[in-house]
């Protein structure tokens, strides 16, 4: 009989010696010697703990891992659920620090402060941090779920609280004053109000003026971003052989998703990627027992695990997102929607990708497109828009060197650099615009990759309005909260750059504000009186006239040359009508600028699973119970 000293001495290959752990689990039968060589091969190309891997990538229980682990160390195999640890100590080393490093200050024996770990190696990593805070300390075992599960426990309200307010103030919105916004919002209308009883032809005439400057401005960074954007921007060569792939997060909150779960948890099997370096991360709301129970009704795999966010003073996607990053194993942190599909090998574009890219890069924005773009008008021209703004606009604007407004999906970050930002605001309700902009400030760029995510196309009128409300209801947070200190923001950003946020930003939500201005032209087509018919010459009209005949041109060659890259060209005939469709934006603005008023936190969430075409219900495969391999 082979006993485990003779394991940890015999050469499985001439290179690869038989690690006790291995021995261990080899000699219980736990796993065979082929998996034993695979194990210790790929722990040793990755970086990866070797009892990661064996649970990532071959399913082997903790409950064994731990128990081996016990058995090599002769140490003691503690349950903080029976056995509660002392909450001074969690406090004393930080509860966010506890859930990074996978330990848990468990109790204090006279001077020494005995910690729970998964391994030796989890608990080498966090020591000297450890004796830093705590003094002396000493390795107890313990699972790292019992160890997550007991921090939850013993400090819910800290790492919810720590959730929220991760970001600085001073770059947050959560000091946003709704009574001050509702006194500036009443003083511009009772001026306006007095400038129409006084002088309404003046006022009318200048609010044209200003609503056709802004469609200049807007038009001309539209035509600037389209042209810069006709050579693709391509990473540099890599310099030598292929690196090591990496380990990804991904983060997903859900919410109420009683329609979506089964279909998102197929779809993330479809990705190829190594599963031991894949840690996907289902985030709930602790009073979403709708997404919980669909959940439920599927065995997820060892590399995806559902977390639940404790309650605090609002909820919100960033504050989710806050709450899982200390969670995440991975140094690339993706975002994913619910109801996302992303290409097949979305995750190997990503980790080649940031292997190209200069450091500086600390952010990759996929693609982003709908798989129910044909259901109705309205998914039809949501299709065209999304199609300009992903495939022309945005990549235009990072080739002229402007802020990039993040998409909200399908965004992969470099851990590191999103940590020392603070992560994401946890009150803004469009935290994607408003990360891309501190990207920005802090010298960091993001650039995009070649890969697709669909996703679904809000098809419906009233839910399309509360959704653009919270984009533009965000924009207009974020727009505030950087101009606090304008002089400043002039300064990280550079002229260029800042000139480029005005016209983004306030001209996006001015362009919308004042849209009906601009309608208001239809009154002279019309043959109906204008306050502007007399106030310029024929010559003037004839000029202002080209002027938006070449804006819509421009629009129309945009959305030609964003559907042909989306190859959905037969959809341009649409693009005709969607000056009925950005009306309804102009609804959105006043919505999202009166909720400013008393809900600016407020997150109108919209809802997934509606309009899923017939075909997605029929090729999703439905995911299948199985131990995660390499596949």
């Amino acid at each position: 009989m082979t006993t485990l000293t003779d394991h940890t001495t015999e050469e499985l290959t001439p290179s690869l010696v038989l690690a006790p752990l291995s021995a261990h689990l080899l000699h219980d039968g736990v796993v065979s010697r082929d998996q034993v060589i695979a194990a210790q091969r790929f722990a040793y190309d990755t970086g990866l703990s070797l009892g990661d891997v064996y649970f990532q990538r071959y399913a082997v229980s903790q409950r064994s891992l731990i128990h081996a682990e016990r058995d090599i160390l002769n140490t003691r195999l503690i349950d903080p659920a029976s056995d509660p640890p002392d909450d001074r100590l969690i406090r004393a080393f930080g509860p966010t620090e506890c859930i990074t490093a996978g330990v848990l200050p468990w109790r204090q024996t006279g001077e020494v402060t005995v910690v729970l770990a998964p391994d030796l190696l989890t608990y080498q990593r966090a020591e000297p941090d450890l004796a830093a805070r705590l003094g002396p300390v000493r390795l107890a075992l313990a699972t790292p779920d019992q160890i997550t599960t007991a921090v939850i426990a013993s400090c819910s309200h800290d790492l919810a609280m720590r959730a929220e307010t991760r970001l600085d103030a001073a770059d947050s919105s959560r000091n946003w004053h709704s009574g001050r916004a509702t006194l500036w919002g009443a003083s511009v209308m009772a001026g306006l109000a007095t400038l129409a009883w006084l002088t309404p032809g003046w006022l009318v005439t200048t609010l044209c003026l200003i609503s056709i400057g802004l469609m200049l401005m807007a038009t001309a960074l539209k035509s600037a971003a389209a042209i810069a954007g006709l050579v693709p921007a391509s990473f540099p060569p890599r310099p030598g052989p292929q690196a090591v792939l990496p380990v990804i997060t991904l983060l997903i909150p859900l919410y109420d998703e009683r329609d979506i779960a089964d279909h998102l948890i197929a779809r993330l099997e479809a990705l190829r990627y190594p599963r031991a370096l894949l840690d996907v991360c289902l985030v709930l709301e602790d009073n979403d027992d709708t997404t919980r129970q669909a959940l439920g009704r599927i065995s997820l795999l060892t590399w995806m695990r559902a977390m639940t966010v404790p309650e605090g003073t609002l909820r919100t996607k960033p504050r989710a997102l806050n709450y899982a990053l200390p969670h995440a194993r991975g140094g690339i942190i993706g975002v994913y929607d619910a109801e996302d599909a992303p290409d097949t090998d979305q995750l190997l574009v990503v980790a080649d990708a940031f292997a190209r890219a200069d450091p500086r890069v600390a952010c990759l924005q996929g693609v982003l497109d709908y798989y129910n773009s044909t259901t109705n008008w309205l998914t039809r021209c949501f299709t065209i828009e999304y199609a300009s703004w992903f495939r022309v606009v945005l990549p235009g604007y990072a080739r002229l060197g402007l802020v990039v407004p993040l998409g909200g999906t399908t965004l992969f970050f470099r851990r590191d650099i999103l940590e020392r930002l603070g992560g994401w605001d946890a009150h803004n309700v469009t935290e994607d615009a408003d990360l891309g902009l501190r990207l920005a400030r802090h010298g960091y760029r993001t650039a995009f990759i070649p890969s697709v995510t669909q996703e679904e196309a809000n098809g419906r009128a009233w839910p399309w309005v509360k959704q653009r409300s919270r984009w533009l209801k965000g924009y207009a947070i974020t727009y505030a909260v950087h101009m606090r200190r304008p002089w400043r923001l002039l300064h990280d950003l550079g002229l260029w750059r800042f000139c480029g946020v005005q016209v983004l930003f306030l001209g996006t939500l001015s362009q919308f504000v004042l849209a009906p201005f601009l309608w208001s032209f239809w009154l002279i087509l019309l043959g109906l009186p204008h306050p502007m018919t007399t106030a310029l010459t024929t010559g003037q009209w004839q000029t202002l006239v080209a002027l938006f005949v070449g804006a819509e041109l421009i629009n129309l060659v945009i959305a030609a040359i964003a559907l042909r890259r989306a190859d959905k060209l037969r959809l341009l005939g649409w693009a005709l009508t969607l000056q009925f469709y950005f009306p309804l934006g102009s609804l959105a603005v006043y919505k999202g600028l009166l909720e400013l008023a008393w809900k600016p936190f407020w997150w109108d969430k919209t809802a997934h699973g509606i309009l899923l075409p017939p075909d997605q219900l029929r090729t999703l495969p439905r995911p299948v119970p199985r131990p995660a391999s390499d596949g």
